[in-house]
């Protein structure tokens, strides 16, 4: 409920500013260059929180595959060696590196879809029963966690100055995407509580859905669904490695960074000193945090971002700003949808711990000054 509301705003958005930026774009038109540039400040860090999590996923998902790589030494060694790879790929070439996304995306998808195909008919009703309600706390943070799934959302809005007929294509692609990925999450969810039981998936702290393909397939589905995680969470660092050190290109090339910061390789005519850079700093907070720290840390910064973008999809159709030449999607109840938007995600945010604030904190102080 909370992401599709958030993806509600999105869409109004989208289809009002048709400006290549995405999120930081709806926010710059609204509250300024200041504001803008915050809200990028946010975009970077959200991304790169996020490939840090989903990094240290990757080690854990190996560490289970080969118990050798578990200890902290090889895996911070595999960490380091997996984004010395992707930095090199990509100094490379943009070519080089996309070549890589496309070959680990082929497969990724692959090994949820059979788990799901084949556990639904070994589900049993009574590990599907909810016995006690949760407490409102409980919920708000297992959303924290929860959300991370679905951001990313806003990446999509991003070349909206690029796309033909956003005022259509933002709202009908958002749907799409949204619904998909929800399905897809309920059947996962669904398939590994209704075979292991809500008790005992809790208890598993690595690799929850290798445990259930074990279980229905045997060793064979362990295997299949620890390489099938690893080539997906590999594939997102890949595609997030030649995306984000993008960003800090910008940032130099705008001023906001040491101009060194903007070199571009004289052969490749790549933005290597900013792979490098986005590169090492993804590798240290892998090897120093577990996934849950740094996925929340992301999704605070992905909150604060969208709850921008809901009061800034809010002021666009106050204003009455749109595209010259297009009918903007304009959302039901007026400004129902955006009120409660920035509710929901205010009692989401409630959940959060002082150390998650303060680490977002000094991030936005650093990019202030």
């Amino acid at each position: 409920v909370a992401i599709g509301l958030i993806a509600l705003c999105f869409a109004e958005a989208g289809s009002r500013v048709s400006l290549t930026g995405g999120p930081y774009a709806y926010v710059e038109v609204v509250f300024g260059k200041y504001a803008g540039f915050m809200a990028g400040v946010l975009l970077w860090l959200l991304g790169t929180t996020a490939v840090a999590s989903v990094a240290s996923a990757f080690a854990a998902g190996l560490g289970a595959l080969v118990p050798a790589l578990a200890s902290p030494l090889p895996r911070a060694l595999l960490l380091a060696a997996a984004f010395a790879l992707l930095a090199g790929i990509n100094i490379t070439g943009v070519r080089q590196g996309t070549r890589l996304i496309a070959v680990v995306s082929v497969a990724k998808l692959l090994p949820i879809l059979v788990l799901v195909a084949v556990g639904v008919f070994a589900l049993e009703p009574a590990n599907l029963a909810m016995h006690d309600v949760p407490k409102a706390s409980t919920i708000s943070r297992a959303a924290i966690v929860l959300i991370f799934a679905f951001t990313g959302v806003e990446s999509a809005l991003v070349p909206a100055g690029e796309m033909k007929n956003p005022s259509r294509t933002v709202p009908r692609a958002l749907a799409i995407a949204m619904i998909g990925v929800t399905v897809l999450y309920l059947a996962v969810q669904t398939v590994a509580q209704g075979v292991l039981g809500a008790a005992t998936l809790a208890s598993v702290k690595a690799a929850p859905l290798a445990q259930v393909a074990e279980v229905l397939m045997g060793p064979g589905g362990r295997l299949l669904l620890l390489v099938g995680a690893a080539i997906s969470m590999f594939g997102y660092v890949a595609g997030m490695t030649l995306a984000m050190p993008r960003a800090l290109y910008a940032f130099a090339r705008d001023g906001f960074l040491p101009r060194v910061v903007g070199g571009v390789h004289g052969r490749f005519h790549t933005p290597w000193v900013a792979i490098i850079a986005q590169s090492s700093v993804v590798c240290a907070l892998a090897v120093g945090n577990e996934f849950e720290t740094l996925a929340v840390i992301a999704n605070l910064a992905a909150l604060l971002l969208y709850f921008a973008c809901a009061v800034a999809g809010w002021e666009l159709r106050r204003r009455g700003i749109q595209d010259e030449g297009s009918t903007p999607f304009s959302l039901p109840g007026g400004p129902l949808i955006p009120i409660l938007t920035c509710v929901v995600i205010t009692w989401l945010l409630t959940s959060i711990t002082v150390a998650e604030w303060r680490a977002v904190g000094y991030v936005l102080a650093a990019g202030t000054m």
